[in-house]
């Protein structure tokens, strides 16, 4: 596997994005589970999951979350990137085998800071099931 380039802040600009596509399974609910320690029943819990409004167990919405993150971290804009916010709108449950795609894009640089804001999106089939804005402090190339 070769290791993800580094994008530096000079190389940004407004409107790039980046994506990647995960298909949640009941491992990952489970690692997750195990890693998070959130073992609320509506996900690991068939029976239970059917009593509540969406009849069937879901995915942590945090895991969808997680995805975002290893969009910064491995594509854009990489390693060295750090996380300064991030905000969450849960808008539908992830279930199992649904595929998640999340998008981040560009949409604002702030030179004398380093800083860039993008809005983030989870969708499954099209459809959002979590939307955000996240800022990240990014990386300045070395002086040569």
């Amino acid at each position: 596997m070769t290791a993800p380039s580094i994008i530096y802040f000079e190389d940004l600009s407004v409107g790039q994005e980046a994506s990647v596509s995960n298909t949640v399974s009941e491992k990952d609910i489970q690692l997750f589970a195990d890693v998070s320690g959130d073992r609320n029943p509506v996900h690991l819990d068939a029976d239970y999951a059917a009593t509540t409004m969406f009849k069937e167990r879901i995915a942590h919405g945090m895991l969808s979350a997680a995805y975002i993150s290893a969009v910064f971290g491995m594509k854009l804009p990489g390693p060295g990137a750090i996380y300064i916010s991030q905000t969450l709108a849960f808008r539908a449950p992830v279930k199992i085998g649904d595929t998640v795609v999340t998008t981040v894009k560009l949409v604002e640089l702030v030179p004398e800071k380093k800083r860039a804001r993008f809005e983030t999106v989870c969708a499954v089939n099209g459809k959002p099931v979590l939307t955000g804005e996240a800022q990240l402090m990014i990386p300045s190339r070395p002086a040569a």
